[in-house]
C-alpha cells in the first residue's frame, strides 16, 4: 500500500472534518433559532403535531430499499479501483430506481391520506381534519421529491466529500429560519405554510449540491437508464441496509409517536427541545465519524488495514471526550433550556438523563457501525437491528404503562434496544481487524 495514498486519505479526512465543523456550527445555530420561532408561530400543541408529523413523513425515505447506501458503497469501491465508467453506471441505475420508488410512494401516500383519520393519529383536535390532510399531502410531495434529489448525499460520501453534505442542512436551515420568520410577520399561524416552507428549503439545498457536484464530475452525470448488471449488486447490498434502516425507523423515529399517543402532543415539545439540545453532541460526533464510512471502503479495498486500525483507535479516544461532555450537559441542561426557550417549559430531569444515556450508547455504536458499513459486512448489524426493533415498542409500553415512567421511559426503551449492537458490533470489528 502506497504511503502517499494513505496519507492523502488522512489529509482529506481532516479537511472534511474542518469543513463540516464550520457548516454544522452555522446550521445548528440556525436550527436552534428556528425552534422558538416555530413554537411562537404555531403554539406549543400545534408545534408538537408538526414535529410528530415531520417524523412520520420522514419514514418514507427509509423505503429506498437501501439503494442509497448500496450506491454509496459501490461507487466508492469503483472509484477505489479507478473505474469511473463503472461508477457512472451505478449512479444512473440508482437514480432511476429511486425515482421509480418515489413516484410509487407519492401515489400511495397521497391516495391513502384521504382515508386516514389524522386527528386520531395525532391525538389532537387543535387542527381540523382537512388541514392535517393537506399538510400531509404537501409534506409528502416535497419529502419524496427530496428523496430523489437527495441521492446526491450518497454520492458526496462516496467521493469522500462529506463536508459538502453538511452544507445542505446549512442552506436548508438558514432558508427555513428566514422564511418562517417571514411567516410570523406576514401570515397567521398555519401548519400548511410551515410544511411548504420546510419542503422548499430542502429542495433548494440539494439542488445546489447537485449542480456543484456534477459541475466537477461531468463524466458521472446520470444518463437515466437501468443497467441490469448493476441493479442486482445495488439491491443485494441495499436490501440488507434496507432491513437495518427499517429497524432504525422503529427504534429512532417512533419515540415521538409513542409519546403523542401515551401522553399527548404537548409532551412532544418537551422531548423535542431536550433532544435538540443533546443533538449538539450527536452532530459533533457525526462530524468525526461520517467521513470515515467511504474512507474505510477505500482503505479496505486497497488493503490498508493499518490505516483502519489507527482510525478506530482515535475514534475510541474521542469517545472519552464525548462521555465527559454528556455528563456536563446533563448537569446544565435545565438552565440552558430556560435561557434558550423564551416561554416557561417544565423539563423533566429524568428525560434529560435518559437522553444523555441515549447519546452515549448511540455514539458508541456509531464508531463500529461506520466500519462495518464501509466494508459491507453488515450481517451482525442486521441481526442486532432486528432484535432491537422487536423489543423497542413493547419495552416502551412496559416502562410507561406498567412501571409508570414518564416520557423518559420511551427513551430508556430505545437505550436498552441499542445495547444489542453495543455489545455485538465491537466484538465483530475486533475479530475482523485481528484477521
Amino acid at each position: 500500500m502506497s504511503h502517499a495514498v494513505s496519507n492523502e486519505r488522512t489529509r482529506n479526512y481532516l479537511r472534511q472534518i474542518k469543513g463540516s465543523v464550520i457548516y454544522k456550527a452555522v446550521s445548528m445555530a440556525a436550527s436552534f433559532c428556528a425552534i422558538p420561532v416555530m413554537i411562537d408561530y404555531l403554539g406549543q400543541e400545534q408545534f408538537g403535531i408538526w414535529s410528530t408529523l415531520l417524523t412520520v413523513m420522514s419514514w418514507m425515505v427509509f423505503f429506498d430499499l437501501g439503494i442509497g447506501n448500496g450506491l454509496r458503497n459501490k461507487v466508492a469501491e469503483a472509484l477505489a479501483k479507478n473505474d469511473r465508467a463503472e461508477a457512472a453506471h451505478y449512479i444512473s441505475s440508482g437514480y432511476v430506481l429511486i425515482g421509480g420508488i418515489a413516484l410509487i410512494l407519492w401515489v400511495l401516500v397521497t391516495s391513502a391520506s384521504f382515508f386516514i383519520p389524522w386527528q386520531l393519529v395525532f391525538n389532537s383536535q387543535a387542527i381540523s381534519e382537512e388541514t392535517l390532510r393537506v399538510t400531509v399531502q404537501i409534506s409528502t410531495f416535497f419529502i419524496l421529491l427530496n428523496f430523489w434529489i437527495g441521492l446526491i448525499s450518497a454520492l458526496l460520501s462516496a467521493v469522500q466529500k462529506s463536508s459538502l453534505i453538511a452544507l445542505g442542512p446549512l442552506i436548508s436551515n438558514i432558508l427555513t429560519l428566514t422564511l418562517v420568520f417571514a411567516l410570523t410577520k406576514l401570515t397567521d399561524a398555519s401548519i400548511n405554510n410551515l410544511a411548504a416552507v420546510y419542503g422548499i428549503s430542502m429542495i433548494v439545498a440539494n439542488l445546489i449540491l447537485s449542480l456543484r457536484f456534477y459541475q466537477y464530475n461531468r463524466d458521472l452525470l446520470p444518463r437515466f437508464f437501468l443497467d441490469k448488471n448493476h441493479i442486482r449488486p445495488l439491491l443485494s447490498v441495499g436490501m440488507q441496509f434496507f432491513v437495518i434502516q427499517l429497524a432504525v425507523l422503529v427504534i429512532f423515529t417512533t419515540d415521538k409517536l409513542l409519546i403523542t399517543q401515551i401522553f399527548g402532543p404537548g409532551y412532544v415539545t418537551e422531548y423535542e427541545v431536550v433532544f435538540k439540545l443533546f443533538s449538539i453532541i450527536s452532530f459533533s460526533h457525526t462530524l468525526i465519524s461520517a467521513p470515515l464510512w467511504s474512507a474505510y471502503t477505500d482503505a479496505y479495498h486497497r488493503n490498508d488495514i493499518s490505516w483502519i486500525r489507527r482510525m478506530l483507535q482515535k475514534q475510541m479516544m474521542f469517545l472519552v471526550g464525548i462521555g465527559i461532555t454528556v455528563v456536563i450537559l446533563v448537569l446544565i441542561a435545565k438552565p440552558v433550556i430556560a435561557l434558550w426557550i423564551s416561554f416557561e417549559l417544565d423539563v423533566s430531569m429524568s428525560l434529560v438523563v435518559a437522553m444523555g444515556l441515549f447519546v452515549l450508547i448511540s455514539t458508541w455504536n456509531n464508531v463500529f457501525a461506520m466500519f462495518v458499513n464501509g466494508i459491507g459486512n453488515i450481517s451482525v448489524q442486521l441481526y442486532t437491528a432486528i432484535a432491537a426493533m422487536l423489543v423497542n415498542i413493547p419495552l416502551a409500553l412496559f416502562f410507561t404503562n406498567q412501571l409508570g415512567f414518564g416520557s423518559y421511559g420511551v427513551v430508556l426503551a430505545t437505550c436498552v434496544s441499542l445495547l444489542f449492537a453495543g455489545v455485538a458490533l465491537p466484538v465483530q470489528v475486533f475479530q475482523i481487524i485481528r484477521r
